[in-house]
């Protein structure tokens, strides 16, 4: 069975196991409603598409909208999983309770914006020297050559920092399921309020 489900990062935490100290991200992750199933016959593909959250969405295409209506949902957050689980079937619940203590998840994200940052924050560059009158602290140095007249696509430059999708491992430490919330070790994308895609390996 694939164990899938969007929830809502809320926190951070620590335990203390005979290994030492552990840092520890708390998902709540209410139940989610099967929108709809895709398979290889009808779509040309297999997945699963989850709705996550009461408040409904704001944007929504005719085609998402007649779904919902056949799933009898509303969510705040519409996502879609590269995986098809014939068990499943529109309109049904997932929940936490459907994944163990040691399963190995895949978790998407959005990272957490920083705004506009210089090569040595965003890149991790070197500075240049801070005697001998170099007037190049913090420049980057040369951005190309004669030719070909132009600055070449990805370069290492200044720019926005974060707000990016972000997909990290993780590994399931304890299910509440009595407050629907997972705690997954390590830190995970996002400031508080994000939401994830989780998925087992």
């Amino acid at each position: 069975m694939s164990k899938i489900i969007i929830g809502r990062k809320i926190g951070m935490t620590r335990v203390f196991t005979e290994k030492g100290m552990e840092t520890l991200t708390m998902v709540q992750a209410m139940p989610n409603t099967v929108i709809a199933i895709r398979t290889d016959e009808k779509d040309g593909y297999s997945a699963t598409i989850l709705g996550a959250g009461e408040e409904k969405a704001k944007k929504i295409n005719k085609s998402l909208t007649g779904q919902l209506k056949l799933s009898g949902a509303s969510p705040k957050l519409i996502n879609e999983f590269k995986a098809n689980d014939s068990n499943l079937k529109s309109g049904e619940k997932v929940d936490v309770g459907q994944f163990e203590t040691g399963d190995i998840v895949l978790v998407t994200g959005t990272t957490k914006g920083k705004g506009y940052a210089g090569n040595i924050k965003r890149h991790g560059f070197h500075r240049g020297p801070t005697t001998h009158g170099s007037d190049h602290h913090r420049a980057p140095g040369s951005i190309g050559s004669a030719y070909p007249q132009r600055v070449f696509k990805g370069k290492k430059m200044a720019g926005h920092l974060g707000r990016v999708t972000s997909q990290c491992q993780s590994i399931v430490h304890q299910i509440l399921e009595s407050d629907n919330v997972i705690l997954l070790s390590g830190s995970l994308p996002g400031p508080k309020g994000t939401w994830l895609k989780i998925q087992a390996k």
